[in-house]
């Protein structure tokens, strides 16, 4: 399948308007938002979201239009679903700030795609946070087994992932000097 990029620009592009691959044929019309006017995108909710990268005079007034639309949407997983949809999509056009002040946190904080994001980032942080701890514990054992770490392999041991930090606490037992550790860290950079 062949992307279709949209971009906004003032160059010429080429205007594909079907796309065939053996037998199968698609017929179908690129719609450049940035072209349509705003108006109506706030017809249906489900279009909310698409509605701010539509032509407007000032993207932060349809901003304030669309964050009032939502706010009269009585379904609350659909109104933070839309908010968090619009937030997204309006990154694109308008500053952090302004979405802020706009689109209210609380609402969008229920929608599953704004958990989904939480809960990833948490996720991250917690295994970044379990990871530097790994590497930690390891360069104190290493340092009372084989004597102070040169502050050149201090990152090449920090940057080693969870499982490698694992195999090094194990493999730390059997040193008798820094040149082990660094063999080690050698044959951990071939493999």
């Amino acid at each position: 399948m062949h992307p279709i990029y949209l971009r906004k620009s003032d160059s010429p592009t080429v205007r594909q308007n079907d796309y065939k691959q053996g037998k199968t044929s698609h017929q179908f019309e690129v719609i450049r938002l940035w072209e349509q006017p705003s108006e109506p995108l706030l017809k249906a909710p489900g279009l909310f979201p698409f509605a701010i990268l539509a032509q407007a005079e000032k993207q932060e007034n349809l901003l304030r239009q669309i964050a009032q639309e939502i706010e009269q949407i009585s379904d609350s997983r659909e109104q933070s679903n839309l908010a968090a949809s619009t937030a997204i999509l309006a990154g694109l056009v308008l500053k952090k700030d302004i979405i802020q002040r706009l689109l209210r946190k609380d609402i969008m904080k229920e929608s599953v795609i704004y958990q989904e994001i939480w809960s990833e980032g948490l996720q991250e942080g917690r295994q970044e946070g379990r990871q530097e701890g790994e590497a930690n514990l390891v360069l104190r054992q290493l340092n009372r087994r084989v004597g102070d770490i040169s502050p050149e392999l201090l990152p090449n041991i920090r940057s080693l992932d969870l499982e490698q930090l694992e195999n090094l606490g194990e493999a730390l037992l059997d040193f008798q000097s820094l040149q082990d550790l660094e063999q080690w860290l050698e044959n951990c950079r071939a493999s």
